[in-house]
């Protein structure tokens, strides 16, 4: 059906969760930061040590560490984006099996596995990147 896309953390202090993990894992490192990237976050008031989101890249799945205004804790801290070729196909395959559709957003939907765990079905990444 799919393939792990990112896995996510919700955390507090993105930067610092981050590079723990990519000094962790072998052959990960956390994702530079290009001239446009500390442009982007400067307008926002942000530096590349106070951005909300962070990313990690290595062999496997990247790792995503966000920070996430008004987190609901009956959340998952940590859940899997999960990549699919056909999303509405397989959100409603995985409705028939038990899980449940928390929110529909252009390029994921937010889902719950038939005990509450969230997890996202995700468009292509190609999709992904074009649609920003």
């Amino acid at each position: 059906m799919g393939v792990i896309h990112e896995i996510i953390f919700d955390c507090d202090k993105p930067a610092v969760l981050a590079r723990f993990w990519a000094e962790l894992l072998d052959g990960y490192d956390v994702r530079p930061y290009d001239a446009d990237e500390i442009a982007r976050l400067a307008a926002l008031g942000l530096t590349p040590e106070t951005d909300t989101t962070v990313m990690v890249d290595g062999p496997g799945p990247s790792i995503c560490f966000q920070n996430v205004d008004g987190r609901v804790y009956n959340n998952n801290r940590v859940h899997l984006d999960i990549e699919t070729t056909n999303r509405s196909s397989d959100v409603e395959r995985l409705k028939a099996a038990g899980a449940t559709v928390d929110r529909v957003l252009p390029t994921y939907t937010v889902m719950r596995d038939p005990e509450g765990n969230q997890f996202c079905l995700v468009d292509p990444r190609i999709t992904t990147m074009a649609a920003a």
